[in-house]
Parts: structure tokens; sequence; C-alpha cells
């Protein structure tokens, strides 16, 4: 596969069985084949993804003393601030050239997990700045939620199976800024060096330039590039651990542009679709048979988070 297939999420909500069928179909298939999807008729609308790139571009702007303010490396980068070059790629000691910040999950109230997560961290300096953070939060959870039930049907569970692991689900919004590069990077460092996400499935806001590449099943690379109304989405290793492989997580890397563009900055926001850390991510009974024996170890989400955030340098040993 040399490019990344396109499904419309309308498609799935719309009250026609053979069109809902039709993206299952499609969007399954994509995840078998290659792990990334792009996808319209989301739940984001043009004000909210304006309103966000605009607060993320004044966040990343501040005095790198007041960003530094809002940094605790004691809860593992889990919310706040991280700075540039803390998080590198499982395997490889050289930080990724970039500085991010994480939204966490907005607890219902009364549920059993509000006493898990840090509390989010509010950035006094720009008054929308939060808000906005929450409203996109919402919203791309909101996408999963339907794209996750549409994964269910695939495998042959019950459409509602993700449901009650995905509500207060340790999911994160992560804005990026990869800077402009100064200076010859060191140790073949890169803007995101070759990696596969930890989560169930990762919704990317900002892939329209090139910059992010794919690694199909051939080894080769491929420009993963969507249109401006698509999110970039695809199968993290929980998800595919879940599944014995059957649908794909995906090596992927932001490589740094040509040498003519270093002066420029670079923003994405992904959102990391995670579920409850006592989900269990056993592999599935419907993914296992004789050509497809069982491949992982069991392991909770949580267990398995927390041994993912120590290879990438975020919580110490």
């Amino acid at each position: 596969m040399q490019q990344i297939p396109s499904v419309d999420l309308r498609d799935f909500l719309s009250d026609d069985p053979a069109r809902k069928q039709k993206f299952v179909n499609e969007i399954g298939k994509a995840y078998e084949d290659i792990g990334f999807v792009a996808l319209k008729g989301h739940f984001l609308d043009d004000k909210l993804v304006e309103d966000l790139y605009s607060e993320v571009r004044k966040f990343f702007s501040l005095p790198l003393e007041t960003k530094a303010s809002y940094e605790n490396p004691e809860i593992g980068g889990q919310r706040g601030y991280v700075s540039f070059g803390k998080e590198h790629a499982k395997g490889r000691s050289a930080g990724d050239l970039k500085e991010f910040w994480h939204f966490g999950q907005y607890v219902s109230e009364g549920s059993k997990y509000s006493g898990e997560y840090p509390n989010n961290v509010e950035v006094t300096e720009l008054p929308n700045f939060n808000s906005v953070g929450k409203e996109a939060y919402v919203m791309l959870e909101k996408t999963g939620v339907y794209v996750l039930r549409a994964l269910s049907l695939y495998i042959g569970l019950d459409e509602y199976y993700f449901d009650p692991y995905i509500k207060d689900g340790n999911s994160i919004l992560r804005p990026i800024h990869y800077p402009p590069i100064t200076d010859e990077p060191k140790d073949g460092a890169v803007r995101a060096a070759a990696h596969g996400d930890i989560n169930l499935i990762t919704l990317l806001m900002g892939a329209q330039g090139k910059g992010l590449q794919v690694q199909n099943n051939n080894g080769d690379w491929i420009d993963a590039m969507a249109q401006p109304d698509e999110l970039m989405i695809n199968v993290g290793d929980m998800l595919s651990r879940h599944t014995n492989n059957k649908l794909k997580s995906t090596i992927h890397q932001v490589v740094n542009p040509p040498r003519d563009f270093w002066g420029s900055s670079r923003y994405s926001i992904p959102f990391f679709m995670h579920p409850v850390s006592d989900m269990k991510l056993n592999c599935l009974p419907e993914c296992i048979d004789k050509k497809n024996p069982k491949l992982y170890e069991d392991i909770t989400a949580g267990d398995y988070l927390n041994e993912r955030l120590v290879e990438l340098g975020l919580i110490k040993k």
C-alpha cells in the first residue's frame, strides 16, 4: 500500500445499514493492512480547530521560563508542559526535537477513577487556553468512540464493547510544537523518531503538510498527509495487542524538513485514546486461531502504560 485510505464517519453514523457496513469494512481492512486512515465527518468544526491552533501557538510562544513553570517531572509528563528534547522513542537515547503540552481526562462526577489521574494544569496567562483544549478533547473523544464501535463490529464483538473501557479512560490530548531547527541535530535526532503509539487509537490533527511518514508492510516509508477536513487516525499498541495483531500498530515518524525549511515551526495535535487502567489487554479469543496463535502475555492497560512510559524516558525506574 502506497497511500493512506480515506473513510467518512458519516457513513457509519447514517441510518443506512449498507453505508454503515461499508465504513466498518473499509476501516477494518485499512487497519489490517497499514494501521492508518484519514477520516472525514468527525465532530471537530472549523472554528474549534482554528481556535485550538491559535491558543496552542500562543502558549508555545510564551517565554521558556513561563512554560517551564507548568512542568512537573514527578507525574511523568502526564499533565501540563514537557520541555524540548525530554521524550525519546523506545530504544533511542536522542531526545525528539519537540516540546508539548498534555490535557488529560475530565472524569465524570462520582467516577471511581476520579482520584487516579493528576489534575489538569491551568495556564493563567491565556484565559481561553484550557477551555478550548477541553472542548477539543471532548469532540475528539466522541469521534474515537464511534471509530472503536466500528472496529468492534469488524472484529466480531458487540458494537459497544469498548464503551465502558474508554469512559473516563486515561486519554491524552497533546499539542506539539516542533521548533525551528537552528543547528545540525546531534545523534541523528529527528522531530519524532520511528515509534508505535502506546494507546488504543490516536486521532491526529495537523497532518496536512509533509513530515509524518508511515512504514508499510514492505518496509517503505510513505508520506501520510490528510486533507484539511480530515483527521489521521491510527491503531496503537494496546489495540494491536488486544486483537493479537489483527489490527496493525504501524511504525511512524516525523522527519526533519529539508534544510531550506529548518526555520519553520511545525504544530500537530494528537489525541491518544486510552482505556481505564484496569482494562485487561488479553488477546481476544475472536482474534486467535490455529493460523494466528496467541502472541502476548496477559497484562492490564495500566501496567502496560507504565512499562512504556519508562521506556520513553518520561518515568524513571
